[in-house]
């Protein structure tokens, strides 16, 4: 009887030993899925910020090469909105929206021409707001500053320039998926993408 017995026994204690090695596998897999989705999600989210932030730089750039130039007739601290920076703000506007960083671009409060510049006190800088540009929040504005005054004095003479500056808001996926690991946790989902562009003045 104990002969028969043996071998089921055997069999049983087997088809235990498999039951725990595969529930554990699948507790493992349980507790390992959200931080992998964490993890891939992190990697494409901050690809995607890394990415637009290298073409705000090139729009940067694109304006800045514009900005220097332009004349400057017009550049003086008592004329509000100098005609001769609207292709500046322009040439930035297209590059971001070909370049896919705003996709509402043509539509409601973004688009050309450029708004009004708002110049900054008793300096040759003038700042223009285009709102609504990301069709994902109202409030998010793409902010292009256009400063003809920069001076360079680490050489004689001294040269001047342009800096143009472009701030969007980047929209984080990421904030979503990290409460899969921490249910209620948040973070700021938006950060600004600030970048600039300095070129020395040609006229």
């Amino acid at each position: 009887m104990n002969l028969v017995l043996a071998p089921r026994r055997a069999i049983h204690r087997l088809q235990e030993m498999l039951w725990r090695s595969e529930g554990s596998a699948l507790l493992e897999f349980a507790l390992t899925l959200p931080l992998l989705v964490v993890f891939v999600v992190g990697i494409f989210d901050f690809s995607g910020a890394f990415n637009q932030k290298q073409k705000i730089e090139q729009a940067a750039q694109e304006g800045a090469i514009v900005a220097a130039a332009q004349p400057t007739n017009d550049i003086t601290v008592t004329n509000a909105n100098p005609d001769s920076l609207r292709p500046v703000v322009s040439a930035v506007f297209n590059s971001l929206d070909e370049s896919g960083v705003i996709p509402l671009a043509g539509s409601g409060a973004c688009k050309l021409p450029p708004p009004a510049g708002v110049q900054t006190s008793g300096k040759l800088e003038w700042a223009y707001t285009f709102l609504g540009c990301s069709g994902v929040s109202v409030g998010d504005t793409l902010v292009i500053t256009v400063n003809r005054g920069w001076v360079d004095t680490s050489n004689s003479p001294a040269a001047v320039g342009s800096i143009v500056t472009v701030t969007y808001p980047y929209h984080w996926r990421f904030n979503s998926v990290i409460q899969l690991l921490i249910p209620g946790a948040s973070y700021s989902a938006v950060t600004d993408l600030t970048e600039s562009a300095t070129v020395h003045n040609q006229t």
